[in-house]
């Protein structure tokens, strides 16, 4: 029985065995293939990466093709809408001339008119496309330029391409500036408009000379239009050689004239075209109109009526006199704006340095209402540039309202621009015509008989004027502060900025040295005293000598000591308020405060510690030196810990220098305020 058990068993691990071997033999070659599928995979990595280093550069050539596509989009899109523009001038051209063709034919008023209107709309919409390209031509141009450059920088074309690509913007861009001139001035617009003008003519004589209501009575009536014109031919093309120079200068800023336009101006631009007006008024008078007046002197001086030629030549003038006076009146009747001052005395002077010469030009009765307009717009020049003055005042002293000055104790932001808009007025350029405005002023107001002042005690008394204004309203202000020190520190500070702004100066020298000093130099000196009195005077008084204490007494040492800190808390009190409320921005007034500061604490410190030096003993306290140096530390505004006291140390005494600042510079950065009271 147990030999059987034996047996069963043997047989049982025979079959474990041959299961083991069988598992054994399918184990080894599971790792063969996963081995073999190891090798496939790293051929694939392998393969993969290969690929990849080839398809990187397709990659960058796909994205430089789009960036390339991308940018040449860009350009092209405007290109095609400028060559859009191009395609309706040009078909605008065709239908002008057609229209004219038609209008010259055409006898019958009625029909005649309708035409005329279609002739108007057409030059509207070829000057709105002329216009669209003389806009849009140079930004096209640059962005076709970008494209040319980024073709060269990536080398996405060859040499060849590129030479031919460089040569046509080239001729491109010389043709733009060529063509773009000659449809603006010499094309078919340039003689549209003159039809047009001539068109015009004829109504306003017809208007003026014939009953046009009779005459147009009969709808169907089939009457030749009569054409009447004081203009002979030639005056006609010389009135166009004249106007078609003055618009090679491209004074597009006249055609805003009116005040509500010119308000509605930029500042930066107002004054471009007020500049411009006056060299371009200036070119008209001396160059044009005075060969224009030789020519129709040479041309009919010698025909019987005596002044002919005289009265040919002011109508080739008038029309375009007529365009220079409006602006200038729209800019003397627009809003008084202080800024404006200056280029309204500019306007002023360039027409009192005109005058002899221009009434030489519009000579006789032919040149009266020329003249008459030159001088009325001289008038309205000097009423308004008085007026701007005047009121400039009256705004300085409309802002002492209710309104906070500055928290610091710094100079007010109205009071510089006051004072370099009074200097900016008394230089060489602007001095002598506001006191000629001044004195026209005065005349118009007294009487031609009247005896006038001289021009510089005018400016002179007018400048205190606006002085005393400003002067008022600093006072104004000062009375607003709740804390008993800023008042002192405010008018120092704005009284010495008016002083050393002013001094050796054009309005220094105007208004003179002893003025100066007695208005501005001794209230500041006063204030600058009255400040130091305020704030340091309690802190000397601490120290001041107590004859009823005993000496030697350990009460008079406590009682010392106390004075002692007492006087470091009086004087961390004071540095605080220094650093966080109180402002002297003027390095040459801190240097000043500074020095007569040290003067007052230092020594009265020096001498408390020496008299009570026997009470002193065994404690250490800041040395004199030391005191100095945190004293200017106040001043100086550096080495500030986290809390704005002053280390106790001693400090190095570096006083920056003074910036130099552009009075002319500041004015031109003034911009335009919203309202009459000037915004600062």
């Amino acid at each position: 029985m147990a030999a059987n058990e034996v047996d069963s068993t043997l047989l049982r691990l025979q079959s474990a065995c041959s299961d083991l071997r069988t598992l054994l033999q399918s184990s080894a070659q599971m790792g063969n293939d996963l081995e073999e599928m190891e090798k496939k995979f790293d051929y694939i990595d392998e393969s993969l990466s290969t690929i990849a280093k080839r398809v990187a550069p397709l990659q960058s050539l796909a994205m430089a093709a789009k960036a390339l596509e991308t940018r040449i989009n860009r350009a092209v899109s405007p290109a095609l809408d400028l060559l859009h523009s191009f395609k309706l001038s040009e078909s605008f051209q065709h239908k002008l001339i057609e229209l004219s063709d038609k209008l010259s034919i055409e006898k019958n008023p009625r029909k005649r008119l309708k035409k005329l209107l279609k002739y108007v709309q057409c030059v509207d919409q070829l000057n709105e496309a002329i216009n669209s390209i003389s806009r849009d031509g140079e930004p096209v141009i640059q962005k076709l330029q970008e494209v040319v450059e980024f073709l060269s920088r990536t080398k996405a074309t060859d040499r060849y391409q590129m030479e031919r690509l460089k040569e046509t913007l080239s001729t491109l861009r010389a043709l733009y500036a060529s063509e773009v001139d000659a449809m603006k001035f010499d094309g078919l617009l340039d003689e549209a408009l003159l039809n047009l003008q001539d068109e015009f003519e004829v109504m306003l004589q017809q208007m003026k000379h014939q009953n046009i209501g009779e005459q147009q009575a009969d709808e169907e009536a089939d009457q030749p239009v009569p054409v009447v014109s004081d203009l002979g031919t030639e005056m006609q093309v010389r009135y166009r050689r004249a106007a078609k120079a003055l618009m090679r200068l491209n004074p597009d800023y006249l055609r805003t004239y009116t005040p509500e336009e010119i308000d509605e101006m930029e500042w930066e631009s107002l004054e471009t075209a007020i500049s411009l007006w006056i060299q371009h008024f200036e070119l008209a008078v001396t160059t044009v109109f005075v060969s224009e007046k030789k020519l129709c002197k040479q041309a009919l001086g010698g025909l019987p009526e005596v002044l002919i030629w005289l009265e040919c030549f002011v109508k080739i003038a008038d029309k375009i006199m007529a365009v220079f006076f409006r602006f200038g009146e729209g800019v003397a009747r627009s809003n008084r704006e202080p800024q404006k001052l200056f280029k309204l005395l500019e306007m002023f002077d360039s027409l009192e340095k005109l005058k002899l010469e221009f009434t030489e030009i519009f000579e006789g009765e032919s040149g009266a209402d020329i003249c008459i307009r030159f001088r009325e717009l001289e008038k309205l020049l000097v009423h308004a540039s008085s007026k701007v003055f005047w009121e400039f005042g009256l705004q300085i002293e409309g802002t002492s309202d209710g309104s906070a000055p500055p928290q610091d104790g710094s100079v007010p932001k109205l009071v510089r621009y006051a004072v370099n808009y009074l200097k900016y007025l008394t230089t060489v350029t602007y001095s002598a015509p506001m006191a000629k405005v001044l004195r026209t002023e005065q005349i118009w107001k007294a009487g031609i008989l009247s005896k006038p002042e001289t021009d510089e005690n005018l400016l002179k008394d007018a400048i205190s004027n606006i002085m005393e204004a400003l002067q008022r309203h600093i006072e104004s202000k000062s009375s607003s502060y709740k804390d008993k020190i800023l008042p002192h520190i405010f008018l120092m500070n704005t009284y010495w900025y008016i002083y050393m702004r002013s001094r050796n100066s054009e309005l220094g020298n105007l208004l003179g040295e002893q003025y100066m000093k007695q208005k501005y130099k001794s209230v500041a000196e006063e204030s600058a005293y009255m400040y130091q009195w305020q704030s340091w005077g309690p802190l000397v008084r601490l120290l001041e000598k107590e004859e009823s204490v005993e000496k030697d007494t350990k009460a008079t040492a406590t009682f010392v000591r106390g004075k002692l800190e007492a006087f470091f808390k009086c004087f961390d009190e004071i540095s605080q308020r220094h650093a966080g409320g109180y402002s002297i921005p003027d390095a040459d007034l801190r240097a000043q405060l500074r020095g007569a500061t040290v003067e007052l604490v230092v020594p009265v410190y020096s001498e408390f510690l020496s008299t009570h030096s026997a009470l002193l003993r065994g404690k250490s306290y800041l040395s004199p030196e030391s005191l100095q140096g945190l004293v200017g530390q106040v001043f100086n505004g550096t080495d500030r810990s986290g809390n704005g006291r002053p280390k106790r140390r001693d400090f190095d005494d570096n006083v920056p220098r003074r910036n130099s600042v552009s009075v002319e510079g500041e004015l031109k950065n003034l911009r335009r305020s919203g309202s009459k009271s000037i915004n600062v």
